[in-house]
C-alpha cells in the first residue's frame, strides 16, 4: 500500500511539472510548494540528509521527460540533418542550435561558477540559500507584475522578430541573461525567458519557441549536475538506494513527458490569440497565498 501512494504521489508531481515547466508561471516554485504538502517517502530510514539529496535531484531529473516533449513535439525543426531540407533550411538549423548556445552561457556561468563561488564563500550552495516557500511566493509576485507591465507596454508596439529562426545573436544572448535569472525559484525560467523576449520586441509565439529550446541543454546540464551530485552522495555514504525511489523518479518523468506533450499545445495556440498578462495574474493570486498560507503557519 506505502508503495502505491508514493507512486501516486509521483503521478501528481510529474502532472505539476509537465504543466508548469512550459507556462511561464515556475515549475521550481510549484514543486517546492508542492512538497511542504506532499512529501515523498521512498526511503523511510535512511535519514533526511538523504532525503534532501534524493529531492534536489529528483525535482531536476523529472524535467528530462518533460523536455524530451519539446525533443519529439520539434523534433524537424531541430533536426539539422533532416533529408527533407534543403541546405539553406540545414544551415538555418545549425544557426539556431548556436544561438541557443549563445543563450545558455549566462545561465551555465551563474548555475556552475557562481555556485561554486558561494558555496566556498558561505558554506552553502545558490539551494540553501534561497530554496524555500517565501522566496518562491516574492518571485511569483514581483513576475506576476512584471508580465502584466511588459504586456500592456507592448501591446502598441510593432514587433521586431516575428519568426524564432529571425531571432539575431545579441538577441539570443539578452534573451540568456533573463534566463539566469531564473536561478531563483519562482520566477520561472520560461517566464524569465519569454519576458525578456517581450522586452525587446520578440513575437509571443517565437518567443515562447525559443524558450523551449533553450531549455533543452539547460534541463540537460542541470539533470547531470544534480544527477552527478546525487550518485556522489549516495557513493560517499554507501547507502543503497530503494527501488521505489527510482521507480518514482521514472514515473514522475514519464506523465512529465506526456502532459508536457499537450501543455506546450495549449501554450503555442494560446499566444496566438492571447497575451500573457492571465498568467501575471495567475502568479500574484498564487503569490498572495502563499504568503497568507506562511503568516497561518501553514507553511
Amino acid at each position: 500500500m506505502t508503495e502505491f501512494i508514493e507512486i501516486v504521489k509521483a503521478i501528481i508531481f510529474g502532472v505539476v511539472e509537465g504543466i508548469t515547466e512550459w507556462l511561464p508561471v515556475s515549475s521550481t516554485g510549484h514543486l517546492i510548494l508542492l512538497d511542504e504538502f506532499l512529501r515523498l517517502d521512498v526511503a523511510s530510514g535512511l535519514g533526511s540528509a538523504f532525503a534532501e539529496e534524493y529531492m534536489s535531484m529528483f525535482e531536476v531529473v523529472i524535467q528530462l521527460g518533460a523536455i524530451l516533449a519539446v525533443v519529439v513535439m520539434f523534433f524537424t525543426k531541430l533536426n539539422p540533418f533532416a533529408p527533407s531540407k534543403s541546405a539553406a533550411e540545414k544551415k538555418g538549423t545549425w544557426s539556431l542550435w548556436f544561438k541557443v548556445a549563445v543563450a545558455s552561457i549566462p545561465a551555465a556561468l551563474i548555475g556552475i561558477v557562481g555556485d561554486k563561488i558561494l558555496e566556498k564563500a558561505t558554506g552553502k550552495d545558490i539551494d540553501g540559500w534561497i530554496y524555500n516557500a517565501i522566496t518562491v511566493a516574492l518571485a511569483l509576485i514581483v513576475y506576476g507584475i512584471l508580465f502584466i507591465v511588459v504586456e500592456k507596454w507592448q501591446a502598441d508596439k510593432p514587433v521586431k522578430v516575428e519568426r524564432v529562426e529571425d531571432i539575431s545573436y545579441s538577441q539570443a544572448m539578452i534573451v540568456g541573461c533573463f534566463q539566469a535569472l531564473s536561478i531563483v525559484p519562482g520566477t520561472s525560467r520560461s517566464g524569465s525567458t519569454i519576458l525578456g523576449s517581450r522586452i525587446i520586441g520578440i513575437a509571443r509565439p517565437a518567443a515562447a519557441e525559443f524558450s523551449f529550446f533553450m531549455g533543452i541543454p539547460a534541463m540537460v546540464g542541470a539533470s547531470l549536475i544534480k544527477g552527478y551530485g546525487f550518485f556522489d552522495f549516495v557513493s560517499e555514504n554507501a547507502i543503497s538506494v530503494p527501488t521505489l525511489a527510482w521507480v518514482v523518479l521514472l514515473v514522475a518523468s514519464v506523465v512529465a513527458f506526456a502532459v508536457s506533450m499537450v501543455a506546450i499545445k495549449f501554450l503555442m495556440e494560446f499566444v496566438k490569440k492571447h497575451s500573457f498578462a492571465p498568467f501575471g495574474i495567475y502568479r500574484i493570486v498564487l503569490g498572495a497565498l502563499v504568503l497568507m498560507a506562511f503568516a497561518f503557519g501553514v507553511l
